[in-house]
């Protein structure tokens, strides 16, 4: 997609869209290895999602860190895609990104053209989030930070989470479990939110 905020292209074939009115966005699910990207666009998704999961080997464990998520077995070797369509006539294209270092120039170029990203967090390693965040504010994108509850998750204040993280007052920061759609569905109304407030608006 070329454009982060664009009309649907000419000539698009039937069913392409419902209507010609949408606007489509294009946004990013980012965070660190294993925090849940690919189950949150899973649940998000209104068509099958795309995903590039690959099983994980024994090499693998030697560079990519399990700790805390010991019962993870396959990751994510390219993008997670997935759409969802929020009242308004506002469709959001959500790519999954991988969530390992090694991963960065791909990363980058799934980047370009973004208006916005989802990151999530796990309060288990809170510190993993930092550098994907970096990454996000290097490429000068808006964000929110949505902190994916799991059964073993140490439950945190909000505001002792914000200052852990060492957001801005404007960041959004939203508590969700990947699993919910409503939930999820929630956290990206919150980036949607941050992200338009901020989009200069075009005039006729």
């Amino acid at each position: 997609m070329d454009s982060a905020l664009s009309s649907p292209p000419s000539g698009a074939p039937a069913g392409y869209l419902e209507d010609d009115r949408q606007t489509l966005v294009k946004l990013l699910v980012a965070g660190p290895f294993g925090v849940g990207k690919t189950t949150l666009i899973r649940s998000l998704s209104e068509i099958r999602p795309l995903h590039t999961e690959e099983v994980m080997t024994r090499s693998g464990a030697l560079v990519d860190d399990l700790a805390g998520i010991r019962e993870k077995a396959a990751t994510t070797v390219a993008i997670d895609f997935g759409r969802r369509t929020l009242p308004g006539d506002l469709t959001l294209y959500l790519f999954g990104t991988p969530g390992q270092r090694r991963f960065r120039p791909l990363w980058q170029d799934i980047a370009r053209g973004a208006l916005g990203a989802l990151v999530l967090a796990d309060t288990r390693r809170l510190a993993d989030s930092f550098e994907v965040m970096d990454m996000i504010e290097e490429a000068g994108l808006r964000y929110a930070v949505a902190v994916n509850h799991f059964p073993d998750s140490p439950r945190h204040a909000t505001e002792t989470l914000r200052d852990h993280l060492d957001l801005h007052p404007d960041t959004p920061l939203v508590h969700c479990d990947a699993r919910d759609t409503d939930q999820s569905v929630d956290a990206l109304i919150a980036l949607v939110g941050h992200v338009l407030a901020h989009t200069p608006q075009e005039t006729e």
